[in-house]
């Protein structure tokens, strides 16, 4: 089981990228992660999601929360760099709890103010919809956007909303990061 004791460093930075379904989030991040030639930490769900073959519980969205922290953690432990990326976060395991299954596990409520990521990137959902057989509201996506702004307000997050096509996608979070870099 996962431990709250795991050592990591906790001057490296954190950079999430977060948002609905379908807004390029796992591209972008593992883009900016080459880019900057930092460590990314990969979305766990995902992983844990494919070898699903029932619906998944309250019991689930706990061990993608362990999953997701653990897997966070590993990498901190490990990296050279000032700062790493972060395809998604554990909000996200809130969200989906809070939604599909009406409650939120209290390991992942008790652990938001106490996880804090220091700047979010939240993708816009200008992106066109891709079918995966993992996503599951094309029609929720405004919804959803509302939900992560509240979310993200609710944490006192430091966010930025990135927004654009292709390369100007690409520009406008590599300028949220700069500028919170510093650079």
């Amino acid at each position: 089981m996962y431990s709250e004791n795991f050592i990591v460093n906790k001057n490296i930075k954190k950079i999430a990228v977060v948002g609905p379904e379908s807004t390029g989030k796992s591209t972008l991040s593992q883009w900016l992660a080459k880019h900057y030639k930092v460590s990314w930490v990969p979305e766990y769900a995902r992983y844990y999601c494919e070898n699903l073959v029932t619906d998944y519980t309250l019991q689930d969205e706990e061990n993608m929360y362990y999953g997701q922290v653990a897997l966070e953690d590993a990498i901190l432990a490990v990296t050279e760099s000032d700062f790493i990326i972060c395809d998604t976060t554990f909000v996200t395991v809130k969200i989906w709890s809070d939604e599909v299954l009406g409650e939120t596990p209290n390991i992942v409520l008790d652990a938001l103010p106490k996880r804090p990521y220091d700047l979010y990137l939240l993708m816009d959902i200008d992106l066109p919809w891709q079918d995966d057989p993992l996503r599951d509201f094309p029609d929720k996506r405004e919804y959803f956007m509302e939900v992560w702004h509240q979310e993200l307000q609710s944490l006192h997050a430091n966010y930025k909303v990135i927004g654009g096509l292709d390369d100007e996608r690409i520009a406008n979070a590599i300028k949220a990061i700069d500028e919170f870099l510093g650079r």
